[in-house]
């Protein structure tokens, strides 16, 4: 009983020893990237086929296909790439994850961990204790987490050796298409658990070279693996937006159909890993056969899909629009980007600029419709404050402590470009107000005046939003000055009895509401301009 007591033991602790060192060298990847990751990005992914290298690469680097799909909704939600851009990385990065195996088949059973691993954490740890922050501590918990990740297959061999001395491996046995298939679910199951479908295979492939598992068992494993590992898109997709949502549901369709097939031809797969390895002149090794099977499936998956990339893209940008795609839920704020500085500003900025375009709807519908019912365009403004809150909330959240001077300024200016928008918001909210309640004046003169200004200042909304060189600008200067002549013209036919006073002092608060939201309005969109100069990769 002790016996089965401590090689539990030993599983557990080698796989959490994996866990965490995939943990470590991801978070430790992702900060030494810094902002470069998203200029870089916009460079490496302009085509399918570098996107589908960039993902291979930064999977193979980090040793998490599941890290680097999750954050490539991320840089889908943040505007910085297109779904189609996005497909080249996730599919890149089912490849780069196959790099796992070669890992733990190659070098795994074949160094001195303590000799070749231990150094490493020690290393890592002198650079993160004498480097609180920056690059060079990001680089000690990088190598932190490659040391373990050695420690912990070396763990695991130990455990599943003490497994073959103690059980007989026929107790575990399962033949047939049964046996594939009970298989096939517990790499399944193991993946889903552990969320790491590196772990999974690491686990598949020590078991097959202990001979706890047969070869065609342990490639129904890492069949299950691919599969699994879907669920941490899927699970990040969960409230997401609609472009999170596509991204993820891209992944689950490549990797559930490169499974199927898979093991519809897993004996010819095998064969012609014979006929590759007798040809190389290889060993008849487990551990080698699963790396070059996991390898040559996801390959063949991605020689599959790659001509019907786009496609793909096309179908999936028409689906998951009814809730995602609500009024009042942020097109391009997560969750996901939210750990990620560089992305969240591009993100935020992107909202804003779609926040822009709703406000132009809005004064446009309050200054042209008539609104006998105000009630509908009242909606309309509740769903742009929503919207805004919920920009302010998402900047208020972000971790402070890792960001840069700089992006804690960029921020703050996005902050007080929300604030800018919602004052417009309110005020546009309360000028369709003034306006359904209002009666026209008894001077029609002044009626065409009033009119007229309303529909300058939207013209002025306009020009700011998207210059245009052959109509003449209309400036601030302009506006003060017709709206001050309007007024003083109202004071004078209020006065002297032309028109009710009532009309008079509603037609007044008409004027100050639609010159306090061209003001507010230079504001937000002068600072949305210099910000869009600074993040939007040139």
């Amino acid at each position: 009983m002790g016996e089965i007591v401590a090689l539990a033991g030993a599983g557990i602790g080698g796989l959490g020893l994996f866990i965490l060192a995939i943990g470590l060298m991801t978070e430790g990847l992702k900060a030494a990237a810094g902002s470069s990751l998203r200029r870089n990005l916009t460079t490496w992914t302009n085509t399918p086929l570098r996107g589908i290298f960039s993902g291979f690469l930064m999977t193979a680097i980090v040793q998490s296909s599941s890290a680097v799909t999750v954050a490539s909704l991320g840089f889908v939600n943040a505007g910085l790439l297109s779904l189609r851009q996005v497909l080249g990385i996730i599919f890149g990065a089912n490849i780069g994850t196959t790099m796992t195996g070669w890992l733990v088949a190659v070098l795994g059973f074949h160094l001195n961990v303590e000799a070749f691993a231990l150094p490493l954490v020690g290393i890592g740890m002198a650079l993160k204790l004498t480097q609180q922050q920056g690059r060079l501590a990001a680089l000690g918990q990088t190598l932190v987490g490659f040391g373990l990740f050695f420690i912990g297959i070396g763990v695991l061999k130990d455990a599943f050796d003490g497994v073959m001395q103690t059980f007989s491996v026929s107790q575990f046995s399962a033949d047939g298409l049964t046996g594939i298939f009970v298989y096939l679910l517990i790499g399944i199951v193991i993946t889903v658990l552990t969320q790491s479908s590196s772990a999974s295979i690491a686990i598949t492939i020590t078991a097959a070279a202990s001979g706890l598992i047969e070869l065609y068992s342990a490639g129904a494993m890492v069949i299950g693996a691919n599969i699994g590992t879907t669920s941490t898109a899927a699970f990040a997709a969960i409230g997401a937006t609609s472009a999170a949502k596509r991204a993820a549901a891209a992944q689950v369709i490549f990797n559930l159909g490169t499974a199927a097939i898979a093991l519809l031809i897993l004996p010819l797969l095998f064969y012609f890993i014979d006929v590759i390895s007798n040809a190389l002149a290889l060993t008849a090794d487990p551990a080698l056969s699963l790396a070059l099977f996991h390898t040559i499936f996801n390959f063949m998956g991605l020689l599959l899909v790659y001509p019907f990339i786009g496609k793909l893209a096309g179908w999936l940008e028409k689906r998951f629009r009814r809730r995602d795609e609500a009024d009042a839920k942020p097109r391009y704020l997560d969750n996901n980007i939210a750990q990620t500085p560089a992305l969240a500003t591009n993100a935020l900025l992107n909202e804003l600029i779609a926040v822009q375009g709703r406000f132009v709807m809005l004064y446009q519908s309050a200054v042209y419709n008539k609104h006998d019912d105000i009630r509908p365009f009242q909606r309309q403004a509740r769903v742009i404050e929503a919207l805004l809150q919920q920009v302010s909330k998402f900047i208020v959240n972000l971790e402070t402590a890792a960001l840069s001077d700089e992006t804690t300024a960029q921020l703050a200016i996005m902050m007080r470009v929300s604030n800018y928008l919602e004052d417009c918001t309110q005020a546009t909210d309360m000028l369709a107000s003034h306006l359904a309640n209002r009666e026209t004046l008894g001077e029609r003169a002044l009626e065409q005046q009033l009119r007229s200004y309303l529909i300058e200042v939207y013209g002025y909304i306009q020009q700011t939003t998207t210059p245009n060189d052959a109509v003449e600008p209309i400036t601030q200067e302009t506006l003060q000055q017709r709206k001050d002549q309007i007024k003083d013209s109202l004071i004078l036919a209020g006065t002297l009895h032309h028109i009710e006073i009532a009309h008079m002092s509603l037609a007044v608060d008409c004027l100050h509401e639609a010159w306090h939201i061209a003001k507010t309005w230079h504001k937000a969109v002068a600072r949305l301009n210099t910000l869009s100069a600074v993040l939007t990769p040139s």
